[in-house]
């Protein structure tokens, strides 16, 4: 009798649902409205992208989603399966399901690095991590807001860079790597970032003197929190030095040396302090694109960053 009543409630649910719920190998799990079959569905892949096309332009991007992956799972190697990644990426970007849009977009970029739009999706994954460093909450299984995380913001920055290090985006991202930790508090993995940045684009001069001018004022924010210690405060001012020699036309240099004399005072005239050069052993003996670089050696230790 109990059987027979589960039985019967299963028979009317399925009677009744308007949407049956549908599981297609690599596509995931869809609802189809009772009739509709696969209407959605095309014989070639570039009509399956028309399909998921003029869905996404229509705002119904439940159906764009689903052609579009029927097309990259139906037809792997078309020349339509790209830009059907690329759809997958915006449809779930227009769900606000960023951290879904930015692995699908990665996904685009790593299996189709001849996409005309290369460059307009690396700019997407950037505004992603963007909105969270701004705060925007990551969510539990793409749907559950589960507090922000400069973790995970950092991990996200940190692909854009690996995509294109030196396409436009590529050195804001890794100083975005910084920002990152700086609102952690975690100013040692800031510093690295920072440092990273200025070894990395030592030819870029805007680029360097951000990096090390963010390196030194993380050293400066440590130094003067409750924890002291000497070397912190040294570290600060080697850095801020060095930005003072390499970039000493930049704007901030006089901001610099107020930090620096403030710095000095934090624990008396013992406090030892390198020679300018001594965290960077490249100085830009001028400011284009064809810099020279000269080595700098001073003895000091290696900063334990």
């Amino acid at each position: 009798m109990r059987l027979l009543l589960v039985m019967t409630c299963l028979w009317i649910g399925v009677m009744n649902c308007p949407a049956p719920l549908i599981y297609r190998p690599g596509e995931g799990w869809t609802y189809e409205a009772v009739g509709a079959g696969a209407a959605w569905q095309r014989k070639r892949a570039k009509d399956q992208l028309v399909v998921a096309q003029e869905a996404f332009d229509a705002g119904q991007y439940r159906l764009a989603l689903k052609a579009a992956k029927h097309t990259t799972k139906t037809w792997p190697l078309s020349d339509s399966s790209g830009r059907a990644q690329y759809l997958i990426g915006r449809c779930y970007e227009a769900r606000k399901m960023d951290e879904r849009a930015f692995k699908e977009y990665q996904k685009a970029l790593t299996k189709y690095p001849k996409l005309d739009n290369y460059s307009e999706i690396q700019q997407r994954q950037f505004e992603i991590a963007n909105r969270y460093l701004g705060g925007q909450w990551f969510k539990l299984w793409g749907y559950i807001p589960f507090f922000p995380s400069m973790d995970r913001t950092a991990k996200l920055f940190d692909q854009v860079n690996k995509n294109g290090p030196y396409s436009e985006i590529g050195p804001k991202a890794l100083m975005n790597i910084g920002a990152a930790r700086e609102k952690q508090k975690d100013f040692r993995l800031a510093v690295r970032a920072y440092e990273r940045a200025a070894d990395k684009y030592y030819d870029r001069p805007k680029v360097g003197a951000d990096a090390m001018y963010a390196a030194g004022i993380a050293w400066n924010r440590l130094a003067r929190r409750a924890e002291y210690d000497q070397s912190i405060a040294g570290n600060a001012i080697n850095f801020l030095n060095d930005f003072k020699a390499l970039y000493p036309d930049d704007q901030r240099s006089e901001e610099a040396t107020k930090i620096v004399a403030s710095l000095k005072t934090l624990d008396g005239p013992e406090l030892h302090v390198c020679g300018p050069g001594s965290r960077t052993d490249r100085i830009p003996q001028a400011q284009g694109p064809e810099t020279s670089a000269a080595v700098v050696r001073s003895g000091c230790p290696p900063i334990a960053a």
